[in-house]
């Protein structure tokens, strides 16, 4: 089923204290947004945050006493699948799904929930992960916290809050290691989440790409949260062959699992418009094809973010494939040592 007859559902997600309730509640009191259905994640017993998003929405959930991304996925599951009970009896009516997680959330788990579940992968589709990043505590953030990286590598865009409290020097800085995590990722800015567009819970169907200069000026500097993780991107030049671009890849995350941490692709396979590829460790959403570019450039990226693996195999892996695939291909390269 295209995605076009499915709910999207926007994962919010960053470190405690970083703005996500802030920013939802902001967003939330926009019109565009009356018909979201949101689901809250919180520790402890007594939950906070939905009674504060439980005044712009009243179509909020709370999943409390323990966290969605590891021993409370049954309880994420069942909400979904009442939201769709709901929907069904015509007792509710909403167009998206919000889910907010803890500060100390992967939120890679939570996706595999919507994408392996048979009757959730039918009803709804992850149109957009969101990171909140604490512009001035950003850097310490990621030292002190693993999952703030994994927050920032599973991310489709980040926002950084607390600029107003931020001198540009150090939001430039974090802004390139951020770009040293997850180079394809959107950056946006909201102070206090007022001035943030409500498009920014959408996907935006496009893979950023990255010109060889930018790759150049993001290596001479090497990040030290995390030796391990590096990406590799790819420009095609001519139509992939998508059946033999699919048994590559497939193939590819059969062998490495979880070490390939994020796939994110725009490809032309010489239909009117690309298809999109997003994927988390070894699980890849559902292909979406387009009817049109989102940009006149109809060059195909390929972009992958890597942990424990070296981006060469990649590379030598792809050109042994290249004749079956049908196409030639200008590398642009970045090795990261996190």
């Amino acid at each position: 089923m295209s995605n076009r007859y499915k709910t999207p559902i926007t994962v919010v997600t960053g470190c405690l204290g970083s703005g996500k309730t802030t920013l939802l509640r902001k967003l939330l009191q926009k019109p565009e947004l009356k018909n979201s259905a949101v689901i809250v994640n919180e520790f402890g017993k007594v939950g906070l945050d939905h009674h504060l998003l439980k005044k712009t929405d009243e179509k909020t959930i709370l999943l409390k006493g323990g966290c969605i991304c590891c021993n409370n996925r049954e309880d994420l599951e069942k909400e979904l699948k009442s939201l769709l009970s709901l929907e069904h009896s015509k007792t509710s009516d909403f167009d998206r799904v919000i889910i907010e997680t803890t500060g100390m959330a992967d939120p890679a788990p939570i996706l595999f929930t919507v994408l392996t579940n048979p009757l959730l992968q039918h009803h709804f589709y992850i149109d957009c992960v969101i990171t909140t990043v604490d512009a001035k505590n950003g850097k310490i953030h990621l030292q002190n916290n693993p999952e703030l990286v994994k927050q920032v590598t599973i991310a489709d865009k980040i926002v950084l809050t607390k600029t107003d409290i931020t001198s540009n020097l150090e939001k430039e800085s974090l802004i390139k290691e951020l770009k040293k995590i997850n180079p394809s990722t959107e950056m946006v800015e909201a102070i206090h989440g007022s001035n943030a567009n409500v498009d920014i819970i959408k996907g935006n169907n496009k893979v950023v790409s990255i010109r060889t200069d930018d790759l150049s000026k993001l290596a001479e500097n090497k990040s030290h949260y995390s030796s391990n993780i590096n990406s590799i991107s790819f420009t095609f030049n001519k139509p992939l062959d998508w059946t033999a671009f699919g048994l590559w890849l497939s193939s590819l995350l059969h062998a490495n699992g979880e070490k390939i941490m994020r796939v994110k692709g725009l490809l032309d396979v010489g239909e009117s418009g690309p298809i999109v590829l997003n994927g988390v460790q070894h699980i890849i959403h559902p292909p979406d094809h387009l009817n049109k570019w989102p940009e006149e450039n109809k060059q195909s990226h390929l972009i992958f973010i890597l942990r424990e693996i070296e981006p060469n195999s990649i590379f030598d892996s792809l050109n042994t494939f290249q004749n079956f695939l049908g196409t030639n291909f200008e590398l642009l390269e970045l090795n990261i040592a996190l």
